[in-house]
């Protein structure tokens, strides 16, 4: 049985199995209206959107049903990227947001991600209330009469989004450009299309034919050499590569090769910062981030700070510092002046817009940082036993930190949202990258092996 239902990104799992059911779903939207209303919020709107996966219908009527049976009303907003749900919670006057989505996992996976009234992801103390609300015992009749809520189609909603989105923009225009749009099937679907071509770029989109099934699936952020085909085919300026959810993006330049997560961070800091409004003189990055991306800055006179994995992290470090942008390499960006979350959509059109003021190509602007060479293997493991209990792991680390010094660096660590143990490998030179890699791998199989 699981315990803890909450990971770095919500609550995710295979679709139909614990804790990813109706049950959990209307325990949810229950445990939601509850903890508002202890909190003392005096709003009793949710709003809750959804990804293109088939599952997405089933979660979304028990969570609704928890939430009216509750006395909260509820907004329905359908198929929506997770950026967008964030924006219309928070202009919509909700107490709550919840996306319904497994971001870049396969379509049988399915998730909750819930913002609070300001349109950031609830707080660690919220998600520790809302989840001790869900495993407890509380037998709740619900509310009676006129006191149960109402759930509304929210039929503006879309175009609510896409005006913010096109504002971002500022008085830019995308005309001339054209672009490659891979949706991956997912919850951007509709929407980045329209954004770009409305802003005057000419767009050849792809991924945009969802039947609940194939999100993610040979496309999107995963598979940004998909984008990278029809880039070449068409001569398009960029490939645009969205995850599930919309909240990532991966690009690919006039190429069709992918840029690093890591090269687009610095590209956009970079710029910022030559703008007059990459604040403090500081970005944020989480610990996977390259070491070439800390020498671009240094060398720049910006500042870093890191974080832990997730996106959660690098936000909780904007707002703490009241910085500016931040990022993960995954493809998540942060643009804080504008959104309270990763927004891919948003993310591509200030990309976009850097290109233009600077008249220069992605691949141009991308060349603002050296990348060292780096190896993440994943591995499947059966449970997440402790790191300090892999004796042959340790050794190896302890190897490894003797010989790295300066010239590179290893993280390891278990996957916040799958059984799945993560090894990054920095190096300077590419054969002590593959060399450590192997050495660590074989010594957490040794490790599994002697623990069955």
């Amino acid at each position: 049985m699981v315990t803890k239902l909450f990971g770095t990104d919500g609550i995710r799992g295979k679709a139909n199995e614990y804790p990813i059911t109706p049950e959990i779903a209307l325990r949810t939207g229950q445990a939601i209206s509850r903890v508002l209303k202890s909190s003392g919020a005096n709003h009793n709107r949710v709003i809750i959107g959804k990804d293109t996966r088939i599952s997405g219908y089933m979660l979304e009527t028990a969570l609704t049903s928890g939430l009216v049976g509750s006395g909260m009303d509820v907004f329905l907003v359908g198929p929506m990227p997770t950026p967008a749900v964030a924006h219309l919670t928070k202009s919509m006057g909700c107490g709550a947001g919840i996306m319904l989505t497994a971001s870049h996992n396969p379509y049988e996976d399915n998730g909750l991600k819930i913002f609070g009234p300001d349109g950031y992801k609830l707080s660690d103390q919220l998600e520790a209330l809302v989840e001790k609300d869900i495993l407890s015992d509380i037998k709740s009749s619900g509310v009676t009469g006129d006191k149960i809520g109402k759930a509304y189609r929210i039929d503006d909603a879309r175009g609510r989004y896409i005006e913010y989105a096109k504002q971002s923009l500022g008085p830019a225009s995308l005309a001339g450009m054209k672009i490659i749009v891979d949706c991956g099937h997912g919850a951007g679907y509709l929407l980045a299309p329209l954004i770009f071509k409305e802003l005057g770029a000419k767009v050849v989109k792809m991924g945009v034919d969802p039947d609940g099934m194939n999100i993610n699936a040979g496309c999107g952020a995963l598979h940004p050499e998909a984008a990278g085909v029809l880039v070449r085919e068409h001569g398009a300026d960029v490939g645009i590569s969205l995850d599930g959810d919309a909240d990532r993006v991966i690009f690919s330049d006039a190429s069709g090769a992918a840029v690093s997560g890591d090269r687009i961070l610095a590209l956009c800091a970079l710029a910022l910062h030559q703008e007059g409004r990459l604040r403090g003189d500081k970005m944020v990055c989480t610990v996977m981030s390259n070491l070439g991306l800390h020498e671009a800055m240094r060398d720049a006179g910006i500042g870093v700070v890191t974080t832990p994995v997730s996106d959660r992290y690098v936000i909780e470090a904007l707002r703490k510092d009241g910085l500016s942008f931040g990022g993960e390499n995954s493809g998540h960006l942060i643009f804080a002046d504008y959104a309270t979350t990763g927004d891919g959509i948003l993310s591509a059109l200030q990309v976009l817009r850097m290109m233009r003021n600077k008249g220069a190509t992605l691949a141009d602007l991308a060349q603002g940082m050296r990348e060292y060479p780096q190896s993440l293997v994943n591995m499947k493991v059966q449970a997440k036993v402790a790191l300090e209990k892999l004796s042959r792991l340790q050794e190896t680390l302890a190897k490894a930190d003797a010989a790295f010094g300066q010239t590179g660096r290893h993280l390891i660590r278990y996957s916040g949202t799958e059984n799945k143990l993560r090894i990054l490998v920095e190096h300077r030179e590419q054969g002590e990258v593959e060399r450590w890699s192997k050495l660590f791998a074989d010594a957490v199989v040794a490790d599994f092996a002697d623990l069955a």
